[in-house]
């Protein structure tokens, strides 16, 4: 009698757990076909829809590679000294990442920023990393036709920290500047997404590596109270390379870097050389 109960609790718990295993593969699945809807959170904004942010601001289209057009604004500074090519977070569109443009007019810098596909007017769909830099490749040699190299700053946020990495790569910039990097994507999964395999993510970004290429100035800020991306990865970074000047705010979330007052205190300091 006890070895026919425990051979029937045997069955039930081998059950139990191919039960589990198919749900954690259901779930792996769905984490590698929709990881877009996971990383991206884009708000779409109709194609006649009129952006308003006073002061001298140009709305600008590019056609991608596959026919795709790309919307973005270019704010004008009242005398300008550069550009600030500007890569923003994972979620939202111009029409509100557009007022982060007047931090760096003020201090005389021209900014772009750009809707990714699928953002704000911008048309298509994200579906590689590799469309992501080729589309933020398009755009800078279009920038670089209207100013010289030397006078392009490189600037990303969040999720457009790699990019901006991957960018400042590729390119000769004047400098690249990082709002609350991550180490890498992959190195943040580990951290958010413990229990996902690794290899299921399509969208490494992985910045460490993309610095070694950078010969350019680096400067990083980061909060110590980011709950999105750990202050962490910012110390990793600096602690590989030498190069990185990492700025500390104390008391700072992930939201908001460009209202910080030290934040701009400093920025002041390095748009003045």
């Amino acid at each position: 009698m006890i070895k026919t109960t425990n051979q029937s609790m045997k069955k039930k718990l081998f059950n139990l757990l191919k039960v589990l295993l198919g749900l954690y593969i259901i779930v792996c699945g769905l984490l590698y076909f929709f990881q877009e809807k996971v990383i991206f959170h884009p708000e779409k904004l109709a194609a006649n829809y009129a952006f308003d942010f006073g002061g001298n601001v140009e709305e600008l289209n590019f056609k991608a590679h596959d026919g795709k057009l790309l919307n973005g604004l270019l704010f004008k500074a009242e005398n300008s000294k550069g550009l600030i090519f500007y890569l923003h977070g994972n979620a939202g569109s111009l029409r509100t990442w557009g007022f982060v443009a007047e931090t760096y007019t003020a201090l005389n810098y021209d900014v772009f920023i750009l809707d990714y596909r699928s953002f704000g007017k911008s048309e298509g769909e994200i579906n590689s990393q590799a469309q992501l830099f080729e589309d933020n490749q398009l755009m800078y040699d279009a920038f670089k036709k209207q100013y010289a190299e030397e006078k392009i700053i490189i600037l990303g946020y969040s999720i457009g920290t790699g990019m901006a990495a991957k960018l400042a790569s590729d390119n000769h910039p004047q400098q690249l500047i990082l709002q609350a990097p991550y180490y890498n994507l992959t190195d943040l999964m580990r951290q958010k997404f413990s229990l996902a395999p690794t290899f299921l993510l399509k969208y490494k970004f992985a910045t460490n590596k993309y610095l070694t290429h950078c010969a350019m100035p680096i400067t990083i800020f980061h909060g110590t109270q980011d709950a999105v991306i750990p202050y962490e990865s910012s110390i990793k970074l600096k602690a590989e390379f030498d190069k990185i000047k990492l700025i500390t705010l104390n008391g700072q979330g992930h939201g908001g870097i460009t209202d910080n007052e030290i934040y701009k205190m400093e920025l002041r300091k390095i748009l003045a050389k």
